[in-house]
């Protein structure tokens, strides 16, 4: 066993020497490089995946996101800000999102998830959604054409 021990510690500074050199002699760069940058948010705040993205091809500013279990996110200036217009519907869970080639104010939302797992919500179907859907509270036309 000793002899084991002493094999495998050599073995262990023999991959990791390398290793800790290279860190060791790592290119410093100058902080003026970086200075002028700042930290900014690109994409909804929020946790968990996103299962769909859309985007409308005659409106390159706009695009949709579907989360697995947090609804649909709309963003009309490129992305950097983000708003729910999902939130009305009777579920959350969103497996695809495609936009109407002949109306891009029309918006299909796949409910559900293929992943099978107990922490998700389950689908309710296809929702066909007229915009405008400016937030959450906003009025709209949405039907749900699958059965739920």
């Amino acid at each position: 066993m000793n002899r084991f021990c002493r094999s495998l510690l050599l073995a262990l500074a023999c991959v990791l020497a390398p290793l800790l050199t290279a860190i060791a002699s790592a290119q410093q760069y100058s902080e003026k490089l970086y200075q002028d940058m700042r930290w900014r948010m690109i994409g909804p705040f929020r946790g968990g995946r996103t299962r769909a993205v859309a985007g409308v091809p005659s409106q390159p500013n706009v695009f949709y996101i579907g989360a697995v279990d947090g609804g649909v996110w709309k963003s009309d200036d490129y992305g950097r800000t983000w708003n729910p217009i999902f939130d009305q519907q009777p579920t959350q869970s969103i497996g695809a999102i495609a936009v109407a080639p002949s109306n891009p104010e029309i918006i299909y939302v796949a409910t559900g998830e293929g992943l099978q797992r107990p922490d998700l919500s389950v689908g309710d179907g296809i929702t066909a959604s007229r915009e405008p859907m400016e937030d959450s509270s906003s009025p709209r036309t949405a039907a749900t054409l699958g059965a739920n």
